[in-house]
């Protein structure tokens, strides 16, 4: 793995500055690699391949379907080395590696390649065209560095744009071992640029530069405001995926033990570190106590199941929450699992009737942590749900489908699964507030990437 150099204009070349990042084995705590960071004038020329490719004809003109798919057979035969890499960068199980870190961009590859090109619309006497945006900046987090990476790069890709990652630098190798995938696929040089490096060096600088035309970015939403002003000197594009705190609302007449096991699966996922989770279990005041022992017997079975969280800096983070907790835990709470005297591994932990209000049912705590909060009716369920300045997520559990689906409707969140539906990779994926602006996933995904043109033709 080059952990010491920038893949730029089709070629690895070595990083100017002497920063280095130790990367730590989660599980161990041991360390395995010195990553050279990268500067700002690595993100200078990469940003200059990037635009020489997008102003050259090798990459217009290129079958990029054919190409992408070549990607796509690439990383199916390499599955096992890009989970191996997730699993040591940060911490996933070997299982949840390959069926969700590798698996579900494999899905979402498949749902942008199944696409067929948008064709050219006549609106009375004017042609209206796409084109791709440019050069794009593409921004992506830990806590699944091959997914968020494919969701942004791909359909730049499939679009004609050219792009710059900087990935997540705590878990750069799933992205340096895409580098080496897509240049063997026959991606022009220049067309495809990784440069390793930190938010406030590298992401700062992506965001502002003159030459990017789009920066697509996914993490915290405080970062995400960074970026944001960054990029507003330039008025370039932003589409941002950042922070969520979804609800897993049960309605009275739904499967109470189905639906609290779906939650608690859901919400502890990745040990916790999805944007996504539903970290809040909405239910009816006179189930909550049963619904809290349910969560408290499901969390506790998961101990031996769970990865650790990414760092010390994330064990850190969420131990604090759990410190300052105004509430005692139904099972879990601060330290270590019982057993685990080494690694960044947190207590599953569940509290029950938890105020609404509180900061451990407005904040992304991002470790696996789940409140259970009690309502009184679907009005105030509703409120609770929509009460926290993120919407990205959630589920509703209901006897009926069309019950649920009518609540759904009423949340405000990008996507919402109904009595445990099955992700999508081809609907729109995103959020309302401050969890983001913008879409990925299939054809929205697609559009993201493109300008659109008005041609006025003679009547």
């Amino acid at each position: 793995m080059r952990y010491d150099s920038a893949f730029i204009d089709g070629r690895w070349q070595p990083v100017s500055t002497s920063d280095t990042l130790t990367l730590v084995d989660p599980s161990t705590e041991e360390p395995f690699a010195e990553v050279r960071l990268a500067g700002t004038a690595e993100v200078d020329a990469a940003v200059a391949a990037a635009r020489a490719a997008f102003s050259t004809a090798a990459w217009r003109d290129a079958d990029r379907h054919a190409v992408l798919r070549r990607v796509r057979e690439a990383i199916e035969r390499r599955r096992a080395e890009f989970a191996g890499h997730i699993t040591r960068d940060m911490g996933c199980p070997p299982k949840i590696a390959d069926l969700v870190q590798v698996g579900t961009p494999l899905a979402v590859l498949d749902g942008f390649l199944s696409l067929a090109a948008v064709p050219d619309e006549t609106v009375a006497h004017s042609l209206v065209v796409r084109e791709p945006i440019g050069v794009v900046a593409a921004i992506t987090p830990w806590n699944y560095p091959l997914h968020q990476v494919v969701a942004k790069v791909v359909p730049a890709l499939l679009a004609g744009c050219t792009v710059v990652l900087k990935p997540g630098e705590m878990a750069p190798s799933a992205a340096l071992l895409l580098a080496d995938v897509f240049d063997e696929a026959g991606l022009p040089p220049g067309v495809f640029n990784v440069v390793v490096g930190t938010g406030p060096v590298v992401g700062a600088a992506l965001a502002a530069h003159p030459g990017v035309d789009m920066v697509s970015f996914t993490g915290s939403t405080a970062a995400g405001r960074l970026v944001s002003r960054a990029a507003a000197d330039t008025v370039k594009r932003v589409a941002l995926e950042l922070g969520g705190k979804s609800a897993s609302l049960v309605l009275p007449d739904a499967d109470l033990k189905k639906a609290v096991k779906a939650t608690v699966s859901n919400a502890f996922l990745n040990s916790g570190q999805t944007c996504t989770a539903w970290t809040r279990l909405l239910v009816h005041r006179d189930q909550h106590d049963d619904a809290a022992t349910l969560a408290g017997e499901f969390a506790s079975a998961m101990v031996e199941r769970l990865g650790p969280l990414a760092s010390k800096a994330q064990w850190d983070r969420v131990q604090g929450y759990l410190s300052a907790a105004d509430a005692a835990p139904v099972t879990g709470g601060p330290g270590r699992p019982t057993g685990r005297d080494r690694g960044f591994y947190c207590r599953p932990t569940v509290y029950a009737g938890v105020d609404p209000s509180s900061a451990l049912a407005q904040e992304e705590i991002f470790g696996p942590v789940l409140v259970v909060i009690p309502y009184g009716d679907v009005d105030e369920a509703v409120e609770i749900a929509n009460g926290t300045p993120y919407g990205l997520a959630g589920g509703v559990w209901a006897a009926d489908d069309e019950g649920a689906l009518a609540v759904a409707r009423r949340m405000r969140t990008g996507q919402v699964d109904v009595n445990g539906a099955r992700f999508n990779p081809l609907a729109p994926f995103g959020g309302y507030g401050q969890s983001g602006i913008g879409r990925e996933m299939g054809r929205f995904g697609l559009d993201e990437y493109l300008e659109v043109k008005a041609i006025q033709l003679p009547a």
